[in-house]
């Protein structure tokens, strides 16, 4: 067997969490003797442990199994490391009935292991490579808990055994251990599907299939609003906007090598009669290709940008689908440059720049960037040029690293036709995803032959710089639902005014403000129901409405309005007119106003 990794290669938090594993399944052990071992790692929040229970356990058990394992830690038991051959490792642990930890040893032995580790303590034993703590005494006693009960296929194999996963937490400190929970209890509260539902923002809907979601009438005014904001952006930064079709005759994939490298990413094709098969396209970059290959180019055109907010559709495995944070049909804020070498990296430069800016917008602070680049034994998965991924990469690297930004490197995660750059942001519990993503290609400009007669008079290929700095609007907005907790600011609000007369006699008041604020094109609302004034004031913060105008008797008189905001304590009465013309203002200004940082007005 392989020597255990030293020391230094973990920190003593996953030394605690992996020790705790086996000081949980020692506990177990006592109240569910003659129970089965299987696999018990650290994780990302804590550990876990897979048993083949004797008698089922439920949450009920919780308290007693931390009990016991608080016991076992004041025991100062101490982690001793031994090892047998791999021939004496099975034959143990089959003698004492470690069936799947005996089958996993074979397997070892089989592929050339000649010796087992194992670690003890106390009474518990368990073939592991740890490592662990020297004593159970550097365990803090509250630093876990108990957290849920789960199946679990031996192997994650469906046609295997289920066994029964127990899942703890653990942190440094019981401080850290709380503000995790707490963490978790608001990430439950703002689960973008949960607010999806209560704001009416999308749905799924199972006889039209999975990932496929509808944009109810709020989210679409959502969707509407991020996509104005980057169309008048992006025109001020020389964009050109184009469209083109969903679906595609095949050979266009053959072309640019998505075909076959992507295929099971793609919905099966479509066959025609007497015609080749068509796709629905799973991304525009081969469709812009045809849009700049309409007619020859001039360097003195260059650089070219084409951004659409295109329909793209993905066959994404159903295990992975999760609300709009992956989907089946996405909609892309798309764009392609077509640039010379030398325009390359400004244009990339830019690129970077207008992320930054989007993200300032969004108030969008929690972030870093991943530089990804190809694994050169795989030419499979990655173009076939060394020369022009070396200087590809090497380009990326040293725009990175002029512009002082801090990124990482993922190996092999670059795009098969070029490196690129992620966006990585953190929700609610700190678990990275990725948004945006800049993406150099050396590869499909000469797929697509692709060429500029340059300043002296011959032919060139260009360079392509792929990019959606906003994602897609479905991943994008899941992200801001749980950012904001579906407080979104006034310009993007759905309903970005509630007026709510105190009572009947005022009706006719509130409605010739909405009418004035509607030709205005701002969306308003008079809550004309028949519910208490109270019940009203709370419903439409529920809503998480920016903006409620409450009119009485001396709002009518005086033409004024007073103005309470969502998530302010102060709330003003100001002239009807001085309220229309901040309101006119923060909608022009995307004011991000629904924060309560921003002073009135």
């Amino acid at each position: 067997m392989k020597s255990s990794p030293s020391p230094e290669q973990f920190d003593d938090l996953y030394k605690i969490r992996h020790s705790l594993a086996h000081v949980m399944a020692q506990a177990v052990l006592q109240i569910r003797p003659n129970s089965r071992l299987a696999f018990g790692p650290p994780i990302d929040t804590g550990f876990y442990y897979d048993f083949e229970l004797s008698a089922p356990l439920t949450p009920e058990d919780f308290p007693d199994i931390e009990k016991r394992m608080r016991r076992i830690i004041n025991e100062k038991q101490e982690f001793s490391e031994f090892s047998r051959t791999a021939a004496e490792a099975v034959e143990h642990l089959k003698s004492i009935g470690e069936q799947y930890k005996a089958e996993y040893c074979a397997e070892l032995a089989a592929g050339g292991e000649t010796s087992i580790g194992f670690y003890k303590n106390g009474p518990f034993e368990d073939m592991c490579r740890g490592p662990h703590v020297a004593n159970t005494s550097a365990i803090p006693g509250d630093c876990f808990s108990i957290d849920s009960i789960a199946g679990a296929y031996w192997r994650g194999d469906s046609n295997r055994p289920q066994l029964t996963r127990l899942y703890a937490l653990c942190f440094r400190s019981k401080k850290e251990l709380t503000e995790y929970k707490e963490r978790r209890k608001l990430a439950e509260d703002r689960d973008h599907r949960k607010l999806g539902a209560e704001l009416e923002i999308f749905r799924i809907v199972d006889d039209v299939g999975p990932g496929l979601p509808f944009w109810m009438p709020n989210g679409t005014v959502i969707r509407e609003e991020i996509e104005k904001y980057a169309k008048e952006t992006e025109f001020l930064a020389g964009y050109q906007r184009v469209a083109t079709p969903h679906i595609t005759k095949e050979n266009i994939f053959f072309t640019s090598g998505h075909l076959p490298l992507y295929k099971d990413s793609m919905f099966p094709p479509m066959k025609l009669e007497d015609e080749e098969s068509y796709y629905l396209k799973p991304m525009n970059c081969p469709f812009h290709h045809q849009i700049y290959n309409a007619r020859p180019r001039s360097y003195r055109e260059l650089p070219l940008r084409y951004t659409e907010y295109g329909h793209c559709y993905r066959y994404e495995d159903s295990g992975a689908l999760t609300g709009l944070l992956r989907v089946r049909m996405l909609t892309m804020n798309d764009a392609h440059i077509y640039c010379t070498q030398d325009q390359m990296r400004s244009e990339f430069k830019a690129v970077l720049e207008l992320n930054d800016r989007y993200f300032a917008k969004f108030r969008i602070e929690n972030y870093t960037l991943r530089l990804s680049t190809h694994d050169p034994e795989n030419r499979t998965k990655f173009v076939d040029n060394p020369e022009a991924w070396k200087f590809s990469e090497k380009e990326l690297r040293e725009i990175l690293d002029e512009i002082g930004v801090p990124y990482v490197v993922g190996p092999g995660e670059a795009a098969f036709y070029g490196p690129k750059v992620d966006v990585q942001v953190k929700n609610i519990l700190g678990r990275e995803e990725s948004t945006s993503t800049v993406q150099l290609d050396f590869a499909q400009p000469a797929s697509f032959g692709l060429r500029y007669v340059g300043a002296d008079g011959k032919e060139h290929m260009p360079y392509i710089i792929h990019r959606a700095p906003l994602s897609t609007h479905e991943r994008f907005i899941s992200y801001l639902l749980e950012f904001y907790g579906g407080a979104f600011p006034t310009w993007m609000s759905p309903v970005q005014v509630a007026i709510i007369p105190i009572s009947e006699k005022f009706l006719e008041y509130a409605e010739s403000l909405r009418t004035r604020l509607f030709g205005e094109f701002v969306r308003v609302e008079v809550d004309s129901s028949s519910e208490s004034f109270n019940k009203k004031i709370r419903s439409n913060v529920t809503r998480k409405i920016p903006n409620i105008l409450v009119i009485g008797g001396k709002e009518a008189e005086t033409e004024s309005v007073t103005w309470r905001r969502y998530a302010v304590q102060e709330q003003r009465t100001l002239k009807f007119d001085e309220f229309a013309a901040i309101l006119r203002k923060n909608i022009a200004e995307r004011v991000m106003d629904n924060f309560a940082d921003v002073p009135l007005g």
